[in-house]
């Protein structure tokens, strides 16, 4: 990638981000490395384009009225990029997927093996969040699609892939583990793991529907953390049944006395701006899906 295209979305994720360290991650470079190609960018351009202190980063008001120039410039490097690759017959190319984990364990490894047969100078990057990252990802074009929950009134194109269950997780020698479904009232009736980040997601949805509140003792995103606390006897839990595929631990997944479930999409902003691998990428995975 041209350098100074590299130093604009440097300067461009560091505003998203308010700090050089985030920044550094999402772009896959060190922190000096990003504070270095904003400072050649300030040198170059002779302005001050953020306020430094200990609490992050803040744009100038001429880093206010640069940033969208700069964005102009990447979006426009993007499309140029994209009729490269049509011109070359999907020779070369990157597919950007913002993913959750349970995915991105039991999904992807097997799409993007079956991909590469076809298309094998193909790169991907992945990123690892929950469904409102993944969402302004894709809305601000930090990646190409994602993998989300599908609700009502997305504002992105999606294809439904998969209706995916939530099960009880109890440890193996809990009571509750000889239902053939958990009453969810039960679940409240013990410390209660909770799968979520931020904003709820449609395991604390399934409580409010029902009335009913879980006594949350931990709350995290980590699918595997959730595991290895119920299995120790901290609590119980509800986990989707994608990622309780092949897990190590001493657990037991029952249906709920309720209906519970995610339906899975894949989600972009719009198609027709797509570049030939992602496209490509899409018609694979909806033959995958017939």
């Amino acid at each position: 990638m041209d350098a100074s295209i590299l130093k604009y979305m440097a300067f461009i994720r560091t505003v998203e981000c308010g700090s050089f360290t985030k920044a550094a991650e999402l772009l896959n470079y060190s922190q000096s490395g990003i504070s270095r190609m904003i400072n050649d960018l300030e040198t170059q351009w002779k302005v001050s384009l953020l306020e430094r202190d200990r609490s992050g980063v803040r744009l100038t008001s001429d880093g206010l009225r640069l940033l969208p120039y700069a964005k102009n410039v990447c979006d426009e490097y993007r499309k140029l990029q994209m009729q490269v690759d049509d011109l070359n017959g999907l020779q070369s190319g990157i597919i950007r997927i913002g993913t959750f984990s349970s995915v991105a364990t039991h999904w992807l490894p097997n799409i993007i093996k079956e991909f590469q047969k076809d298309y094998p100078n193909i790169d991907y990057e992945l990123l690892l969040g929950d469904y409102t990252e993944i969402e302004a990802w894709i809305r601000e074009g930090r990646v190409d699609c994602g993998f989300l929950r599908m609700t009502s009134g997305c504002e992105f194109e999606t294809i439904h892939l998969e209706r995916d269950n939530l099960l009880a997780v109890l440890p193996e020698d809990h009571p509750l583990a000889k239902c053939d479904r958990v009453p969810l009232q039960s679940l409240c009736e013990e410390p209660f793991m909770l799968l979520e980040k931020g904003a709820k997601a449609e395991i604390s949805e399934i409580f409010e529907r029902s009335g009913l509140t879980p006594k949350v003792h931990f709350t995290t995103w980590d699918d595997y953390a959730v595991m290895s606390m119920v299995e120790s006897g901290l609590g119980l839990s509800i986990l989707p049944q994608l990622i309780l595929r092949r897990v190590p631990y001493r657990i037991s997944a029952k249906k709920l006395d309720v209906p519970a479930y995610r339906d899975i999409c894949f989600a972009l902003r719009d198609k027709k701006t797509a570049s030939l691998a992602v496209k490509r990428f899409i018609d694979y995975l909806k033959y995958r899906n017939q």
